[in-house]
Order: C-alpha cells, then sequence, then structure tokens
C-alpha cells in the first residue's frame, strides 16, 4: 500500500469538496439551523396546554383544587362555565376541562372519595396527560385538607378514547409525511438522472409536442406515487390499525393531492441541481423544517410564538391537520377546518405543478 497515492485521493476529495460551496455551506450550516431550531423547539418558552376550571362547588373543597390548578406550571387553567368550556373543547381552544360538580365537597367528606369529572378532547395523547398531570397533582394540595380520601376522576374523551395511544396520534401524520417525503426524493434524483442521460433532449427531436412531453412525465411520475399511497394508506389501517374514524376515499384524496405536490415540487428544485447528489441536498432543505414545523412531532400549539407563525404558512401544516380531523375527529367536507385544509393543499399542488411545468420548458428548450 502506498500511502502517498492515499495521500494524494484524500486531498483530489477536499479539493473537489472546496470548489463545491452549496455542498459545504449543507455540511455545516444545515446542522446548526436544525439544531438551533430544535432548541427554541423544546426551550423556546411555547405554551402550555389550555385547561378550563368548572368550579360548580363554591368556596368549598373544590376552590382548593380550582386554585392548585389555575397555579399550575403544567397547564394553563383558567375559570370558566360549563357552557364555555364545552364549547372551547369542542372547537379545540382546550386541551380539557375539569368540572367539580356542586356536591363536590359533600361527597368528599361523606363517601372519602374525589371524583371530579374530567373531560378530554383526546386528539393529542401529551396535551391529554398534561390536563391529567395537573388534576392529580391539585389532588396532592386537597389531601391536606381531606386526608384519607380516594381519587377516582370520571374521565371522559371528546376524540380518541383511554387506548388511543402515540402510534394513533403519530400515524395520520406520517402516513402523509411518508409519501410526500419519498416521492419528492425519487422524483427529483429519476427525473435529474433523465436529464443528465440527455432523455429529454432525444424527445425533442422526435415528432412529440412540447405539452405532450411535460404532462406524459409529470402523470408518469404521479401514477407511481398514487399506487404507493394507497399502498402506504392499506398497511396503515390494514396491518398496523392506525385509528381511523373517518372516511378512506377523503384520506385517500388528500394523501394523493400531497403525492401530486411532491412530484411537481421534486421536477422543479431538480433544475437547481446538476447531480443526484445535489438534488439529495434539498431534503434537510426542504423536508426536516417541515417535519419540525408541521405538527408532525411537536402541536403547533405548543410551539413558540413566531414559529407557529411560520408554521401556519407551511403547506404540510394543513395536510397533516387535515389527516388527523379525518381520522381522528371523523372530519368530513362540511367542516369549515377541513375546507381550509384541502383549499390550502390543494392551492399549493396547482402552484408546484405551474412551477415544475414552467422548469421542464425551460430546460428542454
Amino acid at each position: 500500500m502506498s500511502l502517498e497515492r492515499v495521500r494524494a485521493i484524500t486531498q483530489r476529495i477536499l479539493q473537489q469538496f472546496r470548489r463545491d460551496h452549496r455542498t459545504l455551506a449543507l455540511l455545516f450550516g444545515a446542522p446548526l439551523v436544525i439544531l438551533a431550531l430544535l432548541g427554541y423547539l423544546l426551550r423556546g418558552g411555547g405554551d402550555v396546554p389550555q385547561m378550563g376550571v368548572v368550579n360548580l362547588d363554591g368556596g368549598g373543597l373544590g376552590s382548593v383544587v380550582a386554585s392548585a390548578l389555575e397555579r399550575s406550571k403544567t397547564v394553563a387553567a383558567s375559570p370558566m362555565s360549563e357552557a364555555d368550556a364545552e364549547a372551547k373543547l369542542r372547537s379545540g381552544d382546550l386541551a380539557g376541562y375539569v368540572l367539580l360538580p356542586s356536591d363536590f365537597s359533600v361527597k368528599a367528606q361523606q363517601s372519602r372519595l374525589i371524583a371530579p369529572e374530567v373531560h378530554l378532547e383526546g386528539s393529542q395523547p401529551g396535551l391529554s396527560q398534561s390536563i391529567l398531570q395537573a388534576v392529580s397533582e391539585s389532588f396532592a394540595a386537597l389531601a391536606g385538607q381531606a386526608g384519607g380520601v380516594r381519587f377516582a376522576p370520571q374521565v371522559t374523551f371528546l376524540y380518541g378514547g383511554p387506548n388511543f395511544d402515540t402510534l394513533d396520534y403519530f400515524g395520520a401524520a406520517f402516513i402523509g409525511l411518508v409519501v410526500f417525503f419519498l416521492v419528492f426524493v425519487i422524483t427529483a434524483v429519476a427525473f435529474l438522472r433523465e436529464r443528465g442521460q440527455g432523455t429529454l433532449e432525444r424527445l425533442m427531436a422526435s415528432p412529440l409536442r412540447r405539452a405532450e412531453i411535460v404532462l406524459g412525465y409529470m402523470l408518469g411520475f404521479t401514477v407511481l406515487a398514487l399506487v404507493q399511497s394507497a399502498e402506504v394508506l392499506a398497511f396503515s389501517l390494514l396491518v398496523l390499525h392506525v385509528h381511523n374514524v373517518g372516511n378512506v376515499a377523503l384520506i385517500f384524496v388528500l394523501e394523493a393531492l400531497m403525492a401530486i405536490a411532491a412530484v411537481n415540487l421534486g421536477i422543479f428544485l431538480s433544475m437547481f441541481a446538476r447531480t443526484e447528489f445535489q438534488a439529495v441536498q434539498f431534503i434537510p432543505l426542504v423536508i426536516v423544517p417541515q417535519m419540525l414545523l408541521a405538527g408532525i412531532i411537536f402541536p403547533v400549539s405548543t410551539e413558540p410564538g413566531p414559529l407557529q407563525a411560520l408554521s401556519h404558512v407551511l403547506p404540510l401544516t394543513y395536510a397533516v391537520e387535515g389527516l388527523r380531523n379525518i381520522m381522528i375527529k371523523g372530519a368530513n367536507l362540511t367542516w369549515s377546518s377541513l375546507q381550509l385544509d384541502f383549499a390550502v393543499v390543494l392551492g399549493f399542488c396547482i402552484l408546484v405543478i405551474l412551477a415544475g411545468a414552467t422548469t421542464l420548458r425551460r430546460r428542454i428548450a
């Protein structure tokens, strides 16, 4: 083995990277951006879950529990009427509320049982757990004044249920993310390969019209993307048994829109890459930020304020919210929130179709 030849190869690789400024920026800049984003998400002081406290017990033991909840750092608890709490729970403004009935103190003293009613929105297990934790901590504050009592909260769920687990929550989002991510990468790389091999130039020399070439490429990639979408959806529902109470056709339509958007986004961004390696570099720039900010891992409501504003302009945020509305809440097209989700995803889909078509025409002209 010649160390001189090894040194020469190493030097050539380093010189090659030195001339590729975009790769160097991605190699050393992207990790810092992603870590900074994660740090801000985890330590940015985002809002804690919003919780309602309905105290019908007046100034008895119920006031002790209500005061403990309002001082809690686990949730942001506010006193309100039962009607307001139920309305806000259904609109998604509250993660849950606790109801302390008018005979709360009497039952606690007579039967030595504390059984507050805890009503949870239920679609986000992490927020539901925070509500239950806060209620449990409030019992500790009450134990000093009413020792020897049992704590047995009566928990009801608006969506999901006691068996609704982490996979059920993440499954709806991952169905869309897997399709969007894989279709984007495969389209960008495959389309760049078509350009690199000169296939487009040969097609231009044939009797085919330019519009036929543009439409053919888009439909070819889209058909494969739709087949993949159907496969992912079937596997998630039939094999993994991800929670779903909605219309499967609606899920597929929204998933298909994401796939079509990913196809044309891959075609569009392939314009800015010269090699397959450069095409893959768009992953940390396009996919990772959306994965962190679209509510897939961290609920948008718990993100710091500036990041919430950024999340609300990302199309993947609305796709994820739409899938969860259908699968977890059983939403249909009469729901105003689902209409917004579909409108944003469809609008983004049309935008990238136009961008992808324009890019293809320029590159093959």
